[in-house]
């Protein structure tokens, strides 16, 4: 008896296609899926020149920098407040002084602007990393989007991103505080790399794997041809032909151009000595490739700023890491004419106390501060050289000019080009406005006009 065959229908899979499924599974998962990025309505995009930040790096600090010991030194206030952090250094900027041990980016000065007077009033890091990251406070039963989510849908799908590489990229984890694309869910979802960008080889989850070459990457594809009967049976059926559109973008991804991107022994060993051959330096530079490849938002999750023991200590090798790596993203950036179009937002959830914690179990620590603390801008529309804000004598309030996150969000979303009264798509169909709001009772100066 002859077998009548039929075109497959898109809920029923062979094992031939179980087995095609297993490399989509893998690459595949970083390719967009055109249906979770169906329109939103109505785009929260202004018009296209409007928008002078292509694109953003965000520098996550987690854990919480200490403002005394980075960009708002008080040497003056005795060592119960500096601890053997008691000098500030002169900047390429007359008047800006930054701490001692960020020396690299004391040259760049002109290029960045420093937010002296970030405010929230929350200790906990779950709800600072929140408050920080979407511009609200939580409690009214929603999940907003993180910044990122928000840029990289409007900017991203919305303005017709067409790349393989999704448009929001995390190196190398998720943050693990709270959902980064929220409400929006999978149509804003980050990809984290995992991996290392400082080892030897930088192994990308679902793009390469430890011990497995480029050509046994190829032998295997030749194989799992060789095997595949059933698509040359039937070269024109649907089902088949979009698991073979997904197959050749994820080998594209996995052996073309486009996973290149993550394949840093393509720079310069100089280049990257100067970034610093650790895993922020070399996050970094790789943050600098995927802009040059039209990603839109890249989120460096940068951990080991929860000093409440051995904080200073810690600081002479965080602090050192931090200025190589920054310092060079901002020179290279503008070296490449990329600056001006790359907004750069360097910020942990809350600063650290002022006063050093002396006492056990601490032993010179510091906690926990949200009350004020500083957040560097540079590019994509902010200009540099420039201080915002100001705490008190010894680092402990606002003295002027209080900027809450959501100030600095909205701040971010118009440099973008996305209006902050535009409407954002909720799944139950809400009325949510892109820009947050500035909470009730709360002292701010509004969105950063003088430095935009």
């Amino acid at each position: 008896m002859s077998v009548q065959h039929r075109p497959l229908s898109e809920t029923e899979m062979t094992r031939r296609e179980a087995l095609r499924l297993g490399l989509c599974g893998a690459a595949g998962l970083l390719l967009p899926d055109p249906q979770s990025f169906a329109p939103v309505g109505q785009v929260g995009c202004q018009t296209a020149g409007s928008a002078k930040a292509k694109a953003v790096i965000q520098i996550w600090l987690w854990g919480g920098p200490c403002h005394l010991d980075t960009f708002d030194p008080k040497p003056e206030v005795g060592a119960d407040y500096t601890g053997p952090l008691d000098k500030a250094i002169e900047t390429n900027v007359s008047g800006i002084r930054i701490g001692e041990l960020l020396p690299e980016l004391a040259k760049q000065a002109d290029k960045y602007a420093l937010i002296r007077s970030m405010t929230h009033g929350s200790n906990a890091h779950e709800t600072a990393a929140y408050i920080v990251q979407t511009g609200r406070k939580p409690g009214d039963g929603q999940v907003y989007p993180g910044a990122g989510a928000v840029v990289s849908l409007f900017r991203g799908y919305e303005a017709g991103y067409k790349g393989l590489i999704p448009p929001y990229i995390v190196l190398t984890e998720l943050q693990g505080r709270f959902s980064e694309s929220g409400f929006l869910g999978s149509r804003a979802r980050p990809f984290a790399t995992g991996g290392d960008p400082g080892a030897a080889r930088f192994v990308v989850e679902g793009i390469s794997a430890a011990g497995i070459s480029e050509q046994r990457q190829r032998d295997r594809r030749d194989l799992l041809h060789r095997l595949n009967t059933l698509e040359r049976a039937h070269p024109k059926d649907p089902a088949l032909q979009a698991l073979a559109h997904c197959e050749e973008q994820a080998y594209d991804l996995i052996l073309g151009d486009s996973g290149k991107v993550f394949d840093l022994t393509q720079e310069k060993d100089d280049l990257r000595a100067r970034y610093g051959r650790n895993t922020f330096g070399q996050s970094c530079l790789l943050a600098r490739r995927l802009i040059e490849r039209g990603v839109v938002f890249i989120t460096i999750n940068y951990k080991g700023w929860d000093t409440h023991k051995q904080h200073f200590q810690i600081m002479r090798r965080k602090l050192p890491e931090l200025d190589r790596g920054l310092a060079s993203l901002l020179q290279d950036l503008s070296e490449r004419g990329l600056l001006d179009s790359t907004l750069v937002w360097v910020s942990g959830e809350f600063g650290r106390t002022p006063r050093v914690q002396w006492e056990a179990p601490w032993n010179g620590g510091r906690g926990h501060y949200g009350a004020v603390f500083s957040s560097l801008v540079a590019g994509g529309g902010f200009r540099g050289g420039q201080v915002v804000g100001a705490s008190d004598a010894r680092g402990e309030e606002v003295k002027e000019r209080p900027v809450h996150p959501s100030d600095l969000i909205r701040s971010i979303y118009t440099l973008a080009g996305i209006s902050p009264e535009a409407a954002l798509p909720h799944p139950q169909g809400l009325k949510v406005q892109v820009g947050p709001p500035t909470p009730e009772g709360v002292r701010t100066g509004g969105i950063l006009s003088e430095i935009m």
